[in-house]
């Protein structure tokens, strides 16, 4: 068995043993992981089942699961690298250049504000207090006062990845949805989509807001994400284990993200936001990694030193809304991706 391998098996169990006490629990339904290294052998292991309204289906590497901030990296991101790389954009650019109409302040953020969350905007997305009001979206963003000078803070702000989705749909005269199909069409990518889906096994339920109401299932969880039909740039899409594994095998090997890890702003020591990404340092003979978290419970770890990558899909919002609950297995996958030998 190649090192290769050997790694890509050892790093599934071990984040599958981790997850495996969180089902037992009955504080997660299940889960998927999938580990592998960029054009090597790729590895997948899952436990517990996709969720109750689905019987006794157990999860695989073929089940959607609502990626909820992952969009992020993986619709809004590249999209906008394709941009920059053809011309359209520049990272250093105001928005007034390409929507003048905005108003201030907002108007004069550059794009590579919103990506490093350095923009300064309203830290609460809170779009229930725009309901009937007649005013387009991105200029009511853009009108809100902002809370810290652009480019000094960093501060992970969901409206920012929101106007850059409203951002790529004018520039290019289609919608965000209709974009991001068409980058993960080239890709391979033939399980990842907006939502709605159809109700089903093979795709995850998520929250039941409301005692007796509804679960979600199928359409976004995000409550934002959700007023803007399921279409936006920090939330909406849907995918599975095997095509995150083929987008972060793109990914990697992407000077895209060679330059989204170098232009960075310090969130704490050893770790800091790049473009969209967090890029971590992981000790002194690893190189840095990259690593972007869902709040649904999901998570996409890269590392280009290595080639090596991790998926971790979870509907862990499906019995509430712990924000601790994922942070040992992502702190595992995190250092397990890093490990230079075999981690079994």
């Amino acid at each position: 068995m190649s090192s290769a391998r050997n790694w890509a098996v050892g790093a599934a169990a071990a984040l599958q043993d981790a997850l495996a006490p969180l089902v037992s629990a009955g504080r997660v339904p299940g889960g998927v992981i999938t580990a592998g290294t960029v054009g090597g052998p790729r590895v997948t292991a899952a436990c517990g089942t996709v969720g109750a309204e689905c019987g006794p289906a157990a999860p695989d590497e073929h089940t959607r699961y609502d990626l909820a901030s992952l969009t992020k990296v993986v619709a809004t991101w590249p999209l906008i690298g394709r941009a920059v790389r053809e011309g359209l954009l520049d990272l250093d650019t105001p928005l007034r250049v390409i929507r003048p109409e905005l108003p201030p302040p907002g108007v004069d953020l550059t794009v590579r504000q919103l990506l490093t969350h350095t923009s300064g905007l309203f830290d609460r997305t809170h779009f229930d207090r725009y309901l009937g009001d007649p005013t387009p979206l991105a200029r009511l963003i853009c009108a809100e006062p902002l809370i810290s000078e652009p480019g000094r803070q960093h501060r992970y702000i969901d409206r920012g990845f929101i106007l850059l989705g409203l951002l790529l749909a004018t520039l290019r005269g289609r919608r965000l949805d209709l974009l991001a199909d068409e980058l993960w069409r080239e890709l391979g990518m033939t399980e990842t989509s907006y939502s709605p889906l159809a109700r089903s096994p093979q795709v995850a339920p998520t929250e039941a807001r409301l005692v007796g109401a509804p679960r979600v299932w199928g359409t976004v969880h995000d409550p934002s994400a959700a007023l803007m039909g399921g279409i936006a740039g920090h939330a909406g899409a849907f995918s599975t284990a095997a095509d995150l594994a083929v987008f972060a095998e793109h990914a990697l090997v992407s000077p895209w993200l060679a330059e989204s890890m170098r232009s960075a702003v310090p969130i704490e020591p050893g770790r800091r936001r790049g473009l969209a990404w967090i890029v971590a340092d992981t000790g002194p003979d690893a190189g840095p990694v990259a690593y972007h978290h869902g709040f649904t419970g999901t998570s996409i770890h890269l590392d280009p030193r290595t080639g090596r990558y991790l998926v971790l899909l979870t509907n862990a919002v499906y019995h509430g809304r712990d924000s601790a609950l994922l942070v040992p297995l992502r702190a595992l996958a995190l250092t397990t991706l890093a490990t230079l030998t075999d981690p079994a």
